[in-house]
Order: structure tokens, then sequence, then C-alpha cells
């Protein structure tokens, strides 16, 4: 099972090598890793996605609450929360149906065009894991020729409001 970890950890150089060097030694493998500097310029939050059972999630928790550097550490798996990714996809484009096509499946998807070349068209696009795979699955029978994209960010939901859907839920 893939878990989301959300860590603060103080900003400054050589955190992340401190933390992904706690992973790469007990043998855990990073999914995915983000991390950006949060409304305090001094801290950081590092999304990690990790695969593993209970037991995998428990030795990485208590592995980072180790660290110095580490504020605090939460898992979001089984709370509320809302991720999102971000990707750039570069597509072939070998006639003026293809064209059109690629825009139509990206304005569909909520995906934006950011460059029309001569014979690629590159689209952008923000969502959650499934909308982003489902974008790049839509796209392959084009030829993707190069995709570039980030590792989740997550926050969590405020617990007041655990009644009320997400913007996303209410779409579903």
């Amino acid at each position: 099972m893939k878990h989301t970890i959300s860590a603060l950890v103080e900003n400054y150089s050589g955190v992340l090598s401190r933390i992904s060097g706690l992973f790469s030694a007990r043998g855990f493998n990073i999914n995915s890793l983000t991390v950006g500097e949060t409304e305090d310029p001094t801290v950081s939050r590092m999304t990690i996605v990790v695969d593993g059972d209970e037991r995998t999630l428990e030795q990485v928790k208590k592995q980072l609450n180790k660290l110095i550097d580490v504020i605090t550490v939460h898992d979001l798996t089984k709370t509320r929360f809302i991720d999102r990714e971000l990707i750039l996809i570069k597509v072939a484009v070998e006639s003026p149906k293809d064209r059109c096509e690629i825009i139509e499946i990206a304005g569909n998807m909520k995906a934006d065009v950011v460059d029309l070349g001569s014979q690629t068209i590159t689209v952008e696009a923000a969502g959650d894991t499934p909308a982003i795979d489902k974008l790049v699955g839509s796209l392959r029978q084009f030829g993707i020729k190069e995709i570039v994209r980030t590792g989740k960010i997550a926050m969590s939901l405020d617990p007041m409001e655990k009644a009320q859907k997400t913007p996303k839920e209410e779409e579903e």
C-alpha cells in the first residue's frame, strides 16, 4: 500500500540529503518526494510517498522523528487530504486532425496547451494521480515524446469539516 507522509523540516542545506539517505540506508523505496518552503521561510514541507505495509510505515516514521532536522511527521493516508501533481507532456503531431484531437482531449480533461510547435504540442495539467494517469493514457495514442512529472504534494483537510466534501469529491 502506498502511504503519503507529510513532514515539516528545518529549511537549510543538507536536510533533504539526510532524509533521503535515511530511506536508502534502510532499503525503503521512495515513490515520490517533493519539498518546498512553507509560509514560514525557516520551515519546508516534504511530501513523501512510500510503498509498504504498516510495519514499514511505522519504521519510516520512527526513523524520521529521530532526525534533529525533522519538526513533525504525519501519515496522511488514513485522513482526509488533498493531493495534486503537475505534469508537462510533449505529444507528437503528425496531422492537423491529430492537432485538433489533442487540443480537444486536453480541454476535456481540464489541461492547458502551453506550447504549439510544428511537430509537437505540450500539455500541462495539475490534478490527483488518477486524473494525471488518465490524461497520459489518452495522449499515448499520438506518441508521447517527453513527460516531466512532479511528485505528489498533499495537505490535510480541516478536521472540523470532515462531514463536508471537497469540490473534487462533489464532482464524483
